[in-house]
């Protein structure tokens, strides 16, 4: 399979790279930060270390993935996609 014609399914990195740029002097700042990160379709995960060394981690959903949360736990749309499902 070609590079080209392969779909990415995840980004996966071992840092993140920040670009900030100051409201008052305009000045653009780049940081580096040891946080994992884990971007799909469904959310964005970032997990990190604490002050104590502790893992925090900290995740934000796509509108996609609340989707599939909320019908995970029973709160989604009440449907049957395949027409297969009995009562």
């Amino acid at each position: 399979m070609s590079e080209t014609n392969h779909e990415l399914k995840q980004i996966v990195a071992d840092h993140v790279v920040i670009e900030v740029t100051d409201a008052i002097s305009g000045q653009t700042f780049h940081r580096t930060f040891p946080i994992s990160y884990l971007e799909t379709s469904s959310m964005v995960r970032l997990i990190g270390e604490d002050l104590q060394g502790n893992q925090s981690e900290i995740v934000f959903y796509t509108s996609f993935g609340m989707k599939k949360l909320e019908d995970l736990t029973g709160h989604g749309i009440d449907y049957d996609p395949c027409g297969t499902h009995k009562e």
